[in-house]
């Protein structure tokens, strides 16, 4: 007897109860695993920025190797039409031992930076030479990693790693010394003068970009170091966005830091109803003859926790926020004789 072939039976769908569960199994993977990811890009960031801080590191060895001193912490051009001095900067002056010998050779450090010509880039485009981009100086969690503008055009373009120029006296230009960093306008320290140790003093560290600053206070005479409340009584003309964004000038305020506070201290100041976690600089070095520049120039980083910062030795380490501020100190002072923890 025939019989006909049992027709196959239809496949259960899923049911919407499956489905959500299905959902929920995804979400739950993806909630684990984005914390995992984003934990190992920040690790990579902040791998970067220790190898870029290594080559600052290894560049200042190799400027004092070749011209038997450091590089000037602010490198005194002729005066510009307006009177000022503007000092070129420590990043500009170790470029060729950063392979950035085409860059170097367009400076003029005879001529303020603000009279560079402006040079073409491999694009064919045409830009000033302050506006031009020097990817070792900057950190790869930079939010704003783009050119400073001025009225329509591309002038400065910003850092992330400032040098040593000591706790809170920069520069003195009654007796044109500097403070007791390492770097300060002017200077041309050898090694011998790091009298505290080369694996001791501080050479380089992070800081952020586009920072809230006071600056030209004018106070005459010895200025005492603040507590971070006293800053904003300290007075001054506010730029709420400019700070280290000038890898051409060698003020403090643009390639610089002090160990005034802890690195990542917050320095807030209100300003028309706004807080801005600020820096202060008593006098931007070349513009007085009389007013001393003191500065706190606070170390911060993108990362959290800490900064990483390479000493004169070319080693990098971190350094914890909650460092002693006298250990910080010690560490930013270039003969201050103190006794510091390994950092090894």
């Amino acid at each position: 007897m025939f019989r006909r072939p049992a027709s196959p039976r239809p496949r259960a769908a899923f049911t919407l109860i499956e489905l959500l569960v299905v959902m929920v199994i995804v979400g739950l993977l993806i909630a684990l695993l984005l914390p995992a990811v984003q934990k190992a890009r920040e690790a990579a960031r902040v791998t970067t920025c220790s190898n870029q801080l290594k080559q600052i590191g290894l560049a200042m060895a190799n400027f004092e190797a070749r011209k038997g001193h450091y590089p000037s912490g602010g490198k005194f051009a002729a005066p510009n039409s307006s009177g000022a001095q503007n000092p070129w900067s420590v990043l500009a002056q170790i470029l060729p031992h950063l392979e950035q010998t085409n860059l170097y050779a367009q400076l003029d450090f005879e001529r303020s930076y603000d009279l560079a010509a402006n040079v073409q880039t491999a694009d064919g485009a045409t830009t000033k030479l302050s506006a031009l981009r020097v990817p070792t100086y900057l950190c790869p969690a930079e939010s704003r990693d783009e050119a400073r503008f001025n009225n329509g055009t591309a002038e400065h373009y910003p850092l992330n790693y400032a040098v040593n120029m000591g706790v809170w006296l920069v520069y003195d230009p009654n007796t044109r010394r500097g403070g007791d960093g390492v770097f300060s306008p002017g200077s041309r320290l050898r090694t011998g003068e790091v009298a505290d140790g080369l694996s001791q003093t501080l050479c380089a560290a992070e800081v952020k970009a586009w920072t809230p600053y006071y600056r030209n206070a004018a106070h005459l005479g010895a200025l005492p170091l603040p507590s971070t409340g006293a800053v904003c009584g300290l007075g001054g003309e506010l730029k709420t966005n400019s700070g280290h964004t000038e890898w051409v000038d060698g003020r403090v305020h643009q390639t610089g830091f002090t160990a005034a506070f802890a690195p990542n201290t917050r320095v807030l100041c209100e300003a028309a109803g706004t807080s801005y976690d600020v820096d202060w600089t008593n006098q931007q070095e070349g513009k007085s003859a009389l007013v001393a520049t003191f500065a706190a120039v606070t170390a911060r980083s993108y990362h959290g926790g800490g900064v990483n910062a390479v000493l004169m030795d070319g080693s990098v380490h971190w350094f914890d926020d909650d460092i002693n501020l006298g250990v910080w100190r010690a560490y930013a002072t270039r003969q201050g004789g103190e006794l510091l923890p390994d950092k090894q």
